[in-house]
């Protein structure tokens, strides 16, 4: 991927708090949220205050994963990093720092550990046979 957004994930690690990730994963659902939807969405309790989630979705505007749009002195924000990089870099992540960058240890980590069973390896093969036919 040659993208802005993807050289900064190269660059910063791609290290999101845990708050940063429930905030993103509130604006992958909604698509966009202003802060007093994204602290009703949260599932922790007490909520919250109003000032700290406005003050960490700020920073992720200047780290670049979400963008904003002005309406008076309220903003309303949208997810600019996808889902879908986060979790290719997460994976990669995973196996490299505990696996080796051996997807196969990783596997046979999952298989032993009951994690998932032979069923979901042999789908995972049958998947990687056809792409491989196309």
């Amino acid at each position: 991927m040659s993208c802005y957004i993807c050289t900064v994930l190269e660059k910063r690690k791609m290290k999101l708090s845990t708050r940063e990730e429930s905030i993103m994963n509130i604006l992958w659902q909604k698509k966009r949220a202003f802060v007093k939807e994204i602290i009703e969405a949260l599932e922790e309790e007490p909520k919250p205050a109003y000032n700290t989630i406005s003050s960490i979705t700020r920073r992720m505007v200047d780290k670049g994963w979400v963008g904003f749009e002005a309406f008076g002195k309220t903003h309303q924000y949208y997810p600019i990093l996808k889902k879908e990089t986060l979790k290719k870099k997460r994976a990669k992540q995973l196996i490299q720092d505990y696996f080796e960058n051996s997807f196969k240890d990783m596997v046979s980590y999952f298989v032993q550990n009951d994690i998932v069973d032979q069923e979901e390896v042999e789908k995972i093969l049958e998947e990687i046979k056809q792409s491989e036919n196309e």
